[in-house]
């Protein structure tokens, strides 16, 4: 049985596929990155959260964030082997998710906003050009993690309405220094910040917010697509909770800088598993 994961920073979706035309069964872990992660962390989730039997894989195809270089891809290949106890194990990154699931067998620009943000040119078969993220503290502009930084930044900072600091504060029950204790002590700061979006998207209606995430996207649109020649003639498709939840906004941006968006879907996996299919 072929098993499908699709994972980002904050979550990882497992499907286990038994043929062609079967339903599948799937379960949901933390996210896994080994750019963040030690082999042990990321067993440690598996042996903790993984719900499906295991014994019935034979192979796995794998897509997600942190496949920087083949040192880790080869350190997460072993960690799987390790778990499931099979050797055909294909590892890609979640780009490649999100190429092969919006654009098919088709050139395009594919684009992932979630926790972290990334994007590419694809040809149909191969990643061309890929403009590198840089993670959430020197890149990945319109990001969730990014997102919720320059939100907290704006608040801790007094840059923003009184009315709106004071409910942000009550609404996540927290204060100055515990915010603080969160990004600068903990770990996975990252899904820390993500998870402020749902304010954002929850006040949209207020002007400040909704330029402070259309600006974001903005960025993102002048530091990463720009830098593809195709864009001028392809629309850019986006995958991910962020340009799925603020779709109107990524339009927004992308009418304001000169490109045209095309597909934006939730998820990858509904289309991975057609094409795994």
């Amino acid at each position: 049985m072929k098993l499908i994961a699709d994972t980002g920073s904050t979550k990882t979706n497992w499907y286990l596929l038994a043929n062609a035309s079967a339903d599948s069964t799937q379960c949901a872990t933390a996210g896994i990155n080994p750019f963040f992660q030690t082999p042990a962390d990321i067993i440690n989730t598996l042996e903790d959260e993984f719900t499906l039997d295991k014994h019935r894989v034979t192979v796995i195809y794998y897509y997600g964030a942190g496949i920087t270089n083949q040192s880790k891809k080869d350190q997460l290949y072993d960690v799987l082997h390790r778990f499931f106890g099979i050797d055909e194990i294909h590892i890609e990154s979640d780009l490649m998710a999100a190429a092969r699931s919006l654009c098919g067998d088709k050139e395009g620009i594919a684009a992932i906003l979630g926790t972290g943000s990334n994007s590419c040119y694809f040809d149909g078969r191969t990643i061309v050009h890929n403009v590198s993220p840089l993670g959430y503290i020197l890149g990945d502009e319109g990001s969730g993690a990014v997102l919720g930084r320059t939100l907290v930044s704006d608040i801790l900072k007094n840059q923003f309405p009184k009315h709106l600091s004071d409910l942000f504060f009550e609404t996540y029950q927290t204060t100055h220094s515990e915010v603080m204790e969160h990004v600068y002590r903990k770990p996975f700061p990252n899904r820390y910040l993500a998870q402020f979006t749902t304010f954002l998207l929850d006040h949209i209606h207020q002007e400040k917010i909704k330029e402070l995430v259309t600006e974001n996207f903005i960025r993102f649109f002048n530091r990463n697509i720009a830098q593809y020649p195709q864009s001028s003639r392809l629309p850019v498709h986006f995958t991910g909770s962020i340009a799925w939840h603020f779709a109107p906004m990524v339009k927004e941006a992308a009418a304001q800088t000169g490109y045209t968006t095309g597909r934006i879907t939730q998820s990858p996996m509904q289309d991975l598993l057609d094409y795994h299919k």
